[in-house]
């Protein structure tokens, strides 16, 4: 269970924004942090890209650097507010990531950054059967997220950042193999590298073209 601290971290952005990007110097810094699950992918502009779970548009910026038809995807009205105001011209909109409103084969890639271990698991199952519905044969699934620290000496500072900002879904997620997951799902191939001593993982899977 969290501490009151999560709460705050919703109500003040700036506080787990702040503690995020002293977190990031580990990989480089918040730019660098931002662009590892886009590492080595051809994003085309002519590509239609979901930033799925974007929240104030972190990542969603780069994304519209790379595609012209970006749209972004969060269940938080103030979050989305936020993402409007900094990206008028980017399409937002507000769901849950359990309930895409868009077709089936509608995307070419979809994104999503330290938003995922936010789910219980048969969220987070549902969340990935909506993705592989809205991406389009050959598509890719691209995600950053937390992982087991593969330098015990980095465990108490995870251990404490989950505490104090995180719930129970955190530490589930940490035990769940996702590359294999996905593999057992159907994605093919499934690429997982590690950053920051393996406190974080980067997943780049596609779905079959066939």
């Amino acid at each position: 269970m969290a501490t009151f601290l999560r709460d705050w971290s919703y109500r003040f952005p700036w506080l787990y924004r702040s503690i995020s990007r002293a977190a990031a110097l580990a990989v480089g810094g918040y730019e660098r942090l931002r662009r590892l699950p886009l590492q080595g992918i051809p994003i085309q502009p002519q590509d239609w890209v979901l930033d799925l779970c974007c929240g104030p548009a972190e990542v969603t910026p780069i994304l519209a650097e790379l595609s012209q038809n970006v749209v972004g995807l969060d269940a938080s009205p103030k979050a989305l507010a936020a993402a409007r105001q900094r990206l008028p011209k980017v399409e937002f909109v507000e769901a849950f990531a359990q309930a895409l409103p868009f077709p089936a084969k509608s995307f070419d890639w979809v994104h999503t950054s330290l938003a995922l271990h936010e789910l219980p698991f048969p969220d987070l199952e549902q969340v990935l059967r909506e993705v592989w519905r809205v991406l389009k044969p050959g598509g890719g699934l691209l995600i950053l997220d937390l992982h087991t620290p593969c330098q015990p000496l980095l465990w108490p500072a995870l251990a404490l950042f989950l505490g104090l900002f995180e719930t129970e879904t955190a530490w589930h997620f940490l035990k769940l193999d996702l590359p294999q997951y996905l593999q057992q799902q159907g994605w093919q191939p499934v690429w997982q590298t590690l950053h920051a001593g393996g406190a974080l993982q980067v997943i780049q899977a596609q779905k079959p073209a066939a």
